[in-house]
Order: C-alpha cells, then structure tokens, then sequence
C-alpha cells in the first residue's frame, strides 16, 4: 500500500521506492501508545500501514482533536516538524497500529542522494486541510456531511467523542446532527 500512496504524491521508480524503504522503521504500537508527546520536537513522520491515531492538545482537561490519522495516510505534527520546534500536540494511537517511521534525517539523506525525493515534500500539504473545521466557516451539519462525504472510515474507526472534537462541536451537537442523517 505504500508504493500506492507514493505514486499519489509523484514518481517514484522501484529503485527510489526500494531506497526509501531501507530508511522506514517499522512500529508496532498498542492502542494508546504516543508517537509524539506534547514538548517533543517531531523530528518523523509515520505512514499508518494498519490501525489509527489521533493528534490533540489539552484544553484545560479536555482533549481537543486536531487531526484523525487512518489506515494508508501519513501523520505528523506539521508545525513542530517544520520549525523543529517543541509541539504543543499529542499523537496518540487510536487502537494497534503498525507504522513506518521516516525522520527528518532521513529525508535529508534520500534528497541528498536524488531530487526525486524532494517530492516527500507533498506529504506536508495533506496535513494542511483541516483548517476547515477549525475556522467554523461551515455549519455543525455541513462539517458532520463533508466528513460522511470524504472520510466515511474515520466514522468507524474513532470514538463519536473524539469525532465531535475534531468536528469542533460537542458531543451532544454532533448527536443532534446524526441524528438527522
């Protein structure tokens, strides 16, 4: 499944793809294990081969959702990735996941050895689109309908508490607005 996502972001021959591979790192996790804890510097980015994982911040107690990771997406914390700086996010797997690990150096290394992988690069912009949700610019309904609309196993996979934070409502709202689907 890899080698399918890689070519959605540019091409990849099976030599660039057998020389990426040298430099994933395989990650077996348990549900609720961290990738990234809040204060790390996130310094990899994961391909989620099977399972799920979430990325929040504290709220006074509450967890606020700020990205759903499913099966076959990468996931990162784009802000402490790029300015290498300490996250104010937590990733957190979701239930048992298995994932590759590719960090920055060895980004650094494959472009250093072909521009083809400066196309990694587009991974980045994936992580980008949730500002949709965050800005409250659609109605309750309308994030609930685009979710169904573009990402229908996020609905099977997490919890309806995680799902309403991510959506930017409570759970009761987002109860309301399933309940007219």
């Amino acid at each position: 499944m890899l080698k399918t996502d890689l070519d959605k972001i540019g091409r990849f021959s099976q030599s660039d793809f057998e020389r990426l591979t040298k430099y994933l790192v395989p990650r077996q996790l348990e549900k609720n294990d961290l990738l990234l804890d809040q204060g790390q510097i996130c310094r990899a980015v994961y391909f989620i081969s099977s399972g799920s994982a979430y990325q929040f911040r504290y709220e006074d107690i509450d967890e606020k959702v700020t990205d759903l990771h499913l099966q076959n997406e990468w996931c990162l914390n784009y802000a402490s990735f790029i300015s290498q700086a300490p996250s104010q996010n937590i990733i957190k797997t979701n239930s048992e996941t298995t994932a590759f690990e590719l960090s920055v150096t060895a980004i650094h290394e494959l472009i250093a050895q072909s521009p083809v992988f400066l196309q990694l690069g587009k991974i980045l912009e994936g992580v980008t689109t949730r500002t949709q949700y965050l800005d409250n610019s659609m109605s309750p309904s309308e994030r609930y309908n685009d979710l169904t609309k573009n990402r229908p196993l996020v609905l099977q996979m997490f919890p309806l508490k995680l799902i309403a934070s991510y959506l930017n409502m409570t759970p009761e709202t987002l109860s309301r607005v399933r309940s007219c689907f």
